[in-house]
């Protein structure tokens, strides 16, 4: 398997990727956005491939905090077909995906997700490093990670396409 960015004649293999790997079209219609808004990075779009096929997906947007604007990046979705379920396949897409925003000098990735899961890759809940959920009612499930630099603070705000959800 190998862990490359995703291509422009990528995207349909991803799009069924997503809607396999949940069950419906949500998140592929969110990706599909997310490629079409300002908060778009390519370098932050990553897939899995193992052979010929594209097994995982995760994607990285530019969030920011409120109340000065602070770009972060906001994690999600991550997809991986379910015949690759459990094989490390997720994993291997959040390390190189925070490598490559380490690398980019990114400050934080924020994320909602399981806490048993995204805890291993050093999330913690949010608010255990200044940054408040742009929902409370997500509690453990709004997840950060401070990759560089000094703290920070304030409420996380996803790129547009995540409040159209």
């Amino acid at each position: 398997m190998i862990i490359r960015r995703e291509r422009p004649a990528d995207h349909d293999a991803v799009r069924a990727l997503h809607e396999a790997a949940f069950g419906r079209d949500v998140e592929a219609r969110l990706l599909d956005e997310l490629r079409e808004d300002a908060g778009f990075l390519p370098h932050l779009s990553l897939v899995a491939v193992d052979g010929n096929r594209i097994v995982g997906h995760v994607i990285a947007t530019r969030g920011w905090l409120e109340p000065f604007g602070t770009p972060v990046l906001g994690l999600g979705p991550l997809g991986v077909h379910p015949d690759a379920q459990g094989h490390g396949v997720g994993t291997a897409l959040v390390h190189a995906l925070i490598a490559v925003a380490e690398a980019c000098d990114e400050r934080l990735v924020a994320l909602l997700g399981a806490p048993g899961y995204y805890g291993r890759f050093g999330f913690v809940r949010s608010t255990e490093v200044g940054i408040e959920s742009p929902d409370p009612a997500w509690g453990e499930h709004f997840q950060a990670r401070q990759l560089s630099g000094r703290p920070l603070q304030g409420t996380f705000r996803y790129a547009d396409p995540f409040g159209r959800l």
